[in-house]
């Protein structure tokens, strides 16, 4: 068993919750999504490459970085794709002592359910279909949640130009049926910064306020300080 790693690498988060922590990043190739304000095209795009891995192989890379780090960052592209491969490669992961970070687009709740034991914490992305041109995913993201709350889970959601306000609330009405004290990050779209942006997440803002507790604007900052 094999999974397609597009690239390993230790940095900062630069997003979320956890924003500003040392990890290890481990970006799997592959996602079913098309979001139109997707910033990670390595992991999905062919033409970047990537690599295939055993889990051995996988767990030494990742052993050789993980001096001082708070975490293992499994990104994408989208990791629950290759759920199989996680599996294998989780366990590793747990003899090392190491904890897992899941970044994750939140629609595959079945395959969530097979290694959620496995798993400490999630950043669980809302797909507001204003902001990505795909269809709504509501079902799929309220499934995923209440898988989710097993661990230390928050919610983050890009914000654009074109989001409407109404599938903010939408998506913070659904987050407070699981628990009203989740924290609910909304980012900025990086490649649309703008006054117009920061007005549009503050309405945003707003409106998750109805439904939540701990609400944040949080850009992207591992873009702004230049790094991956």
């Amino acid at each position: 068993m094999t999974a397609k790693i597009s690239e390993v690498f230790k940095s900062i988060q630069g997003e979320g919750k956890y924003i500003g922590v040392l990890q290890v990043f481990v970006r799997f190739f592959g996602c079913s999504l098309a979001c139109q304000m997707c910033d990670t095209p390595q992991g999905k795009d062919p033409s970047y490459g990537f690599q295939e891995y055993e889990a051995k192989d996988l767990i030494e890379k990742v052993r050789q970085l993980s001096d001082g780090i708070h975490s293992v960052s499994l990104s994408g592209g989208e990791p629950l794709e290759q759920k199989d491969f996680l599996m294998s490669f989780l366990p590793l992961l747990k003899t090392q002592g190491l904890r897992v970070y899941l970044e994750t687009n939140g629609v595959l709740p079945d395959h969530l359910k097979d290694v959620i034991r496995l798993i400490d914490i999630i950043a669980m992305d809302m797909k507001l279909p204003s902001a990505t041109g795909q269809r709504a995913f509501w079902q799929e993201h309220e499934s995923f949640l209440n898988i989710a709350k097993r661990t230390d889970v928050f919610v983050k959601t890009v914000i654009t130009l074109k989001t409407d306000v109404s599938d903010v609330a939408c998506a913070a009405k659904l987050a407070s049926g699981v628990n009203r004290g989740i924290v609910f990050i909304l980012q900025p779209n990086y490649f649309e910064l703008s006054e117009a942006l920061l007005g549009k997440c503050r309405q945003a803002h707003q409106a998750a306020l109805q439904y939540l507790d701990d609400v944040r604007i949080i850009p992207q900052m591992h873009k702004h300080l230049g790094i991956r």
